[in-house]
Protein backbone atom coordinates (compact mmCIF):
# COMPACT_ATOMS: atom_id res chain seq x y z
CA UNK A 1 0.00 0.00 0.00
CA UNK A 2 1.08 3.51 -0.73
CA UNK A 3 -0.69 6.48 0.78
CA UNK A 4 -0.35 9.97 -0.63
CA UNK A 5 -0.78 13.16 1.33
CA UNK A 6 -1.21 15.29 -1.80
CA UNK A 7 -4.07 14.68 -4.19
CA UNK A 8 -2.10 15.88 -7.21
CA UNK A 9 0.60 13.24 -6.68
CA UNK A 10 -2.03 10.55 -6.06
CA UNK A 11 -3.90 11.52 -9.24
CA UNK A 12 -0.70 11.47 -11.30
CA UNK A 13 0.48 8.14 -9.98
CA UNK A 14 -2.95 6.53 -10.32
CA UNK A 15 -3.23 7.76 -13.92
CA UNK A 16 0.17 6.28 -14.76
CA UNK A 17 -0.65 2.93 -13.15
CA UNK A 18 -3.98 2.79 -14.97
CA UNK A 19 -2.25 3.58 -18.27
CA UNK A 20 0.36 0.86 -17.70
CA UNK A 21 -2.36 -1.58 -16.66
CA UNK A 22 -4.39 -0.83 -19.80
CA UNK A 23 -1.27 -1.47 -21.89
CA UNK A 24 -0.40 -4.66 -19.92
CA UNK A 25 3.01 -3.23 -19.01
CA UNK A 26 4.70 -4.99 -16.11
CA UNK A 27 8.27 -4.57 -17.29
CA UNK A 28 10.22 -1.72 -18.89
CA UNK A 29 13.62 -2.57 -20.37
CA UNK A 30 14.05 -5.48 -17.97
CA UNK A 31 12.89 -3.51 -14.92
CA UNK A 32 9.74 -4.73 -13.16
CA UNK A 33 6.85 -2.33 -12.66
CA UNK A 34 4.40 -2.90 -9.79
CA UNK A 35 0.88 -3.77 -10.87
CA UNK A 36 -2.00 -1.74 -9.48
CA UNK A 37 -4.40 -4.06 -7.66
CA UNK A 38 -6.72 -1.52 -6.02
CA UNK A 39 -7.05 2.14 -5.12
CA UNK A 40 -9.10 4.38 -2.84
CA UNK A 41 -9.71 7.97 -3.95
CA UNK A 42 -10.91 9.04 -0.51
CA UNK A 43 -7.83 7.73 1.31
CA UNK A 44 -5.48 8.62 -1.59
CA UNK A 45 -4.25 5.03 -1.38
CA UNK A 46 -2.77 2.77 -4.03
CA UNK A 47 -2.49 -0.97 -3.55
CA UNK A 48 0.07 -2.60 -5.80
CA UNK A 49 2.18 -5.70 -6.10
CA UNK A 50 5.63 -5.82 -4.56
CA UNK A 51 8.58 -6.04 -6.95
CA UNK A 52 12.26 -6.64 -6.34
CA UNK A 53 15.17 -5.16 -8.24
CA UNK A 54 15.60 -4.40 -10.98
CA UNK A 55 12.49 -2.21 -10.86
CA UNK A 56 10.85 1.10 -11.80
CA UNK A 57 8.40 2.58 -9.34
CA UNK A 58 7.07 5.79 -7.82
CA UNK A 59 5.19 7.64 -10.54
CA UNK A 60 3.82 10.41 -8.31
CA UNK A 61 5.99 12.94 -10.14
CA UNK A 62 5.19 11.64 -13.63
CA UNK A 63 3.17 13.41 -16.30
CA UNK A 64 0.83 11.79 -18.80
CA UNK A 65 0.97 12.59 -22.50
CA UNK A 66 3.26 15.61 -22.14
CA UNK A 67 6.57 16.34 -20.46
CA UNK A 68 6.81 18.95 -17.72
CA UNK A 69 7.20 22.49 -19.03
CA UNK A 70 10.83 23.06 -18.03
CA UNK A 71 13.16 25.51 -19.71
CA UNK A 72 16.10 24.13 -21.73
CA UNK A 73 18.43 25.25 -18.91
CA UNK A 74 16.42 23.35 -16.31
CA UNK A 75 16.45 20.23 -18.51
CA UNK A 76 20.22 20.53 -18.96
CA UNK A 77 20.77 20.84 -15.19
CA UNK A 78 18.30 18.00 -14.56
CA UNK A 79 20.14 15.67 -16.92
CA UNK A 80 23.50 16.58 -15.43
CA UNK A 81 22.28 15.84 -11.90
CA UNK A 82 20.63 12.56 -12.93
CA UNK A 83 23.66 11.35 -14.87
CA UNK A 84 25.82 11.95 -11.79
CA UNK A 85 23.30 10.14 -9.55
CA UNK A 86 23.08 7.07 -11.80
CA UNK A 87 26.71 7.09 -12.99
CA UNK A 88 27.35 4.16 -15.37
CA UNK A 89 23.66 3.20 -15.35
CA UNK A 90 22.56 6.55 -16.82
CA UNK A 91 22.42 5.32 -20.46
CA UNK A 92 20.10 2.49 -19.39
CA UNK A 93 17.97 4.88 -17.32
CA UNK A 94 17.62 7.12 -20.38
CA UNK A 95 16.43 4.09 -22.36
CA UNK A 96 13.86 3.29 -19.64
CA UNK A 97 12.61 6.90 -19.65
CA UNK A 98 12.43 6.92 -23.44
CA UNK A 99 10.44 3.68 -23.43
CA UNK A 100 8.04 5.05 -20.83
CA UNK A 101 7.55 8.11 -23.04
CA UNK A 102 6.33 5.83 -25.85
CA UNK A 103 3.49 4.94 -23.46
CA UNK A 104 2.84 8.64 -22.80
CA UNK A 105 4.50 8.55 -19.36
CA UNK A 106 7.03 11.31 -18.67
CA UNK A 107 8.94 10.74 -15.44
CA UNK A 108 10.56 13.85 -13.96
CA UNK A 109 11.26 12.54 -10.45
CA UNK A 110 13.78 9.84 -11.22
CA UNK A 111 16.44 8.74 -8.75
CA UNK A 112 18.35 5.58 -7.81
CA UNK A 113 15.67 4.67 -5.25
CA UNK A 114 12.87 4.45 -7.83
CA UNK A 115 14.85 3.00 -10.73
CA UNK A 116 16.86 0.31 -9.05
CA UNK A 117 19.36 -2.04 -10.62
CA UNK A 118 20.49 -5.40 -9.23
Amino acid sequence: MKFHDREVAYDRELAVFLRLKDLNIDNVCGHRVPLLTNHDDELLALEMTIVGPPFCLDFGGAYLDRPPDYSPEVWRDWEEMKSMAFEDNWPHVKKILSTLETYGVYVADVNPANIKFR
